[in-house]
């Protein structure tokens, strides 16, 4: 491994709210703890679901916070060629396919994993031409992947058998997170990756990804996933309000009790972060993959 370099990378779907505000002060903290380098990506490879003027409204919001990062932001959608490149070094190898199935007919005939349909691998051997309208998935072959997290110990997945031969690049030609994060990740030298235990069962995948692209496999911390009292992820879908920036002290020592570190008595978000970054311990972080938030210890109403 070289140095530490890590990074955020929000989804430009709405403004930052406390659970996103959690991922950017975990990996931030993490990374100045150990001297290094944090970068900020903006995660807008799903045009779909990108909100216009989110990605420049999450940027001043992190600034507001006191948070400082490494140079320029990276925007996925300026890089689309790098995500092709990956797809044509794997489909050298024989390893991506078309399929043509839609979303409901793999759902008609799939069993069920740990993120919803297993795809059953109908068109795998129908060598369906690559100008008929579908996705490119990749061809998953008896991969059962492991990894060690730093919070949440020793992960282990059978890809076949638990996702499936996954979609590289959706039927709308919109690339999958799953590709365009591994390419970025290495592209840009990221050593660690700190981000919420949501995430968990996607890092097998990646992992795998990072073989067959020749990349090497980075360390992972996933904390838990803030979670409203009802059990539903604080997201823009649940109503999470948008973190302000006017309550930036108080949601600050929220987030830093949320993960388990001592909140300093400071009154200005860079002091505060400046503490917490002297008393950084990845070993208090709950051993939990979901931990729920009241409004009284998030310090804001519409948590």
């Amino acid at each position: 491994m070289s140095a530490y370099r890590g990074r955020f990378a929000p989804s430009p779907t709405g403004p930052l709210h406390f659970g996103s505000l959690i991922a950017a002060l975990a990996s931030f903290l993490d990374a100045r703890a150990a001297g290094g380098e944090w970068i900020v990506r903006i995660e807008d490879v799903d045009e779909s679901r990108t909100v216009p003027g989110a990605g420049d409204a999450i940027l001043r919001q992190l600034e507001a916070f006191g948070f400082e990062w490494d140079g320029a932001v990276a925007w996925q959608s300026r890089r689309t060629h790098l995500y092709e490149a990956a797809l044509a070094r794997l489909r050298a190898q024989g390893l991506i396919y078309r399929c043509r199935c839609s979303r409901r007919e793999i759902a008609d005939s799939a069993l069920h994993g740990v993120e919803g349909a297993i795809y059953p691998g109908t068109c795998r051997a129908l060598g369906v031409d690559p100008s008929t309208p579908g996705a490119d998935r990749l061809l998953v072959a008896g991969a059962t992947l492991a990894f060690d997290d730093r919070v949440q110990g020793r992960i282990s997945q059978d890809v076949t058998r638990e996702i499936g031969d996954f979609v590289l690049k959706r039927r709308d030609a919109l690339h999958a997170y799953q590709l365009a994060v591994v390419v970025d990740d290495a592209d840009q030298g990221i050593t660690d990756v700190v981000r919420g235990a949501d995430l968990l069962h996607s890092t097998p995948r990646q992992v795998l990804l990072q073989r067959l692209l020749g990349f090497a496999t980075l360390r992972y911390l996933y904390f838990p996933v803030a979670t409203h009292e009802s059990g539903e992820k604080l997201s823009k879908q649940t109503l999470a309000a948008a973190a302000d920036d006017r309550e930036a002290v108080a949601l600050l020592g929220a987030g830093l009790r949320f993960l388990g570190q001592e909140a300093p008595d400071a009154a200005a978000p860079r002091e505060i972060l400046r503490h917490a970054i002297a008393g950084w311990s990845p070993d208090a972080i709950p051993r939990r993959t979901e931990l729920a938030v009241g409004a009284a210890s998030a310090g804001n109403r519409g948590v």
